[in-house]
């Protein structure tokens, strides 16, 4: 049998003691005084009298002698100091370093939200979270709740936003907000005009302005109609809401767009919404995060803040 190391660390032995221990010991060695040892890392002096002899048990050996002038270290004492002094200073430079990785972590935010989310919903949550964390940079990425999924999945975000039917593979979630999909068309088209609802059924084999496929929108589109022969072709399929609201106002056709993106444009009856009888176009808007790493710093500040501030 080979009496090389095998590389696998072996565990303390029960005769290390903890680092509070050691910090006792050395106020002792400076102050040459339990009491005023005892007052320096905060205890009672019975109290640090009684972690000095199960000290002494543990390690099995005398470390103070005291005395009514006070309290010296023996020969033996004098050495487990300089041991435990080199434990506390590589003890607290561990903590330093920790601390400087927390502090560069929390330097820095990166978000990825789908589109809806990133133009209407997250500018009033960042602007809570600049108030709450000054000194942290946001980085904002927007793309559809497809691209929201890589980016995490990837690392390259640290919290995202999506607006789809269900949580993507791979990432857990929780709603912040709710959302409504409206058929919307401008007032000259013959939508407008009518006086009863559209249904299912109509909407399903119109030519609409639609989202891309991998968009959240598209996706409850294609749920919600899939009963009723599923989506046309596309009239025009465009990569973000604002060019899918533009092309419904310039009267390219009727569109399907989120509630929150088009309060002005029905305010000013440059669109108007068209009722549709029978189907449900209500999601859920979640934050997202890969499975069993739920957000900490930044993240975790920014996820409280859309619970408080909920966007629908």
């Amino acid at each position: 049998m080979s009496s090389e190391p095998s590389g696998i660390p072996h565990p303390l032995s029960h005769r290390v003691p903890d680092l509070g221990a050691l910090e006792l010991l050395l106020a002792v060695a400076r102050h040459g005084s339990l009491g005023r040892a005892a007052r320096e890392v905060g205890i009672t002096q019975p109290a640090a009298s009684s972690r000095i002899r199960s000290m002494e048990r543990q390690l099995g050996v005398a470390l103070v002698d005291r005395s009514p002038r006070g309290s010296r270290l023996t020969d033996a004492g004098a050495l487990v100091t300089d041991w435990a002094r080199r434990i506390v200073e590589s003890a607290e430079a561990f903590d330093a370093g920790v601390q400087a990785l927390r502090g560069r972590r929390d330097s820095r935010l990166r978000v990825a939200a789908s589109m809806t989310i990133a133009e209407y919903l997250l500018p009033g949550w960042l602007i809570a979270l600049r108030s709450d964390r000054p000194d942290t940079a946001v980085s904002l990425q927007a793309g559809n709740s497809a691209a929201v999924a890589e980016r995490l999945l990837s690392g390259e975000a640290d919290l995202g936003f999506v607006e789809g039917l269900a949580i993507p593979e791979g990432l857990d979630g929780a709603v912040v907000a709710h959302d409504r999909l409206v058929v919307v068309a401008a007032p000259s088209h013959p939508w407008a005009r009518r006086r009863e609802p559209i249904d299912p059924a109509e909407l399903a084999v119109t030519p609409l302005v639609l989202r891309e496929r991998g968009s959240g929108t598209r996706q409850v589109l294609d749920a919600a109609l899939a009963g009723h022969g599923g989506l046309a072709e596309p009239l025009l399929e465009l990569a973000s809401t604002t060019a899918v609201k533009a092309a419904a106002v310039s009267g390219a056709g009727p569109a399907v767009l989120s509630e929150l993106a088009i309060t002005e444009e029905l305010a000013s009856r440059r669109l108007a919404a068209i009722p549709v009888a029978g189907v449900l176009l209500r999601r859920d808007l979640r934050a997202v995060w890969p499975t069993g790493h739920r957000p900490t710093g930044p993240a975790r500040d920014l996820l409280s803040l859309t619970r408080a501030r909920p966007g629908g």
